[in-house]
């Protein structure tokens, strides 16, 4: 028998290329006929590997995750908390049209959920109470999407001219190419001290110390 003119599709490489088609277009591109047409495939062979939609944008969550670079040994627990920060940071914003796929779904894939015990594992050690572990998370991810999304913004935005603006908004036409790298640092740093204060007042209430 003949050799297979191609090697046989994997699960893989349908997350892959549906990754590459929203990177490359937009989240309403999503589709799988528009994910077989990348791969050379008709529509349906992908259902041998994925069994629909759902399940190739949680495969996507899956790709970008597998690119933060995540030193669980990083502490205390505010320099773990910056560090994930800038590494989800830079993996989203490379690939900031998942963004709008993935905002308000359920983690469900293996990969963000190990991200998650181990977030949840410096957190613990660092004396934070269980109820407050998924909600301090999760705050720090809504502002990564954020900062992610205004990245992409920037890349597509037509730029202002003072006659588009009312008087006195001066620093959005003059302001530096890297405001988005200050407002995210700027916002990253209240946020953690916000935690910071936050976490002292629940060791003062349970030791039963006045203000």
């Amino acid at each position: 028998m003949g050799r297979p003119s191609r090697p046989p599709l994997t699960r893989e490489d349908v997350l892959r290329a549906a990754l590459a088609l929203v990177d490359e277009e937009e989240p309403d591109a999503l589709s799988t006929p528009r994910i077989a047409a990348r791969l050379g495939v008709k529509g349906p062979s992908l259902y041998n590997h994925v069994s629909g939609r759902e399940e190739i944008i949680d495969g996507i969550r899956e790709l970008i995750v597998a690119e933060v670079d995540l030193d669980a040994g990083v502490r205390p627990w505010t320099a773990a908390v910056e560090s994930w920060a800038r590494a989800y940071r830079a993996a989203f914003a490379a690939h900031s049209h998942t963004i709008p796929l993935l905002a308000g779904r359920p983690v469900r894939s293996p990969s963000a959920l190990y991200g998650y015990a181990q977030a949840f594992g410096v957190l613990r050690d660092a004396g934070w109470p269980e109820e407050y572990l998924l909600p301090l998370v999760q705050s720090v991810e809504y502002f990564l999407s954020g900062s992610a999304l205004a990245l992409v913004d920037a890349a597509s935005g037509v730029p202002l001219s003072a006659e588009d603006l009312p008087h006195g908004l001066d620093p959005i036409l003059n302001a530096p190419p890297d405001y988005r790298d200050i407002a995210f640092e700027t916002g990253l740093s209240a946020l953690i001290r916000g935690f910071q204060d936050t976490l002292h007042t629940l060791r003062r209430d349970a030791a039963g110390t006045p203000p």
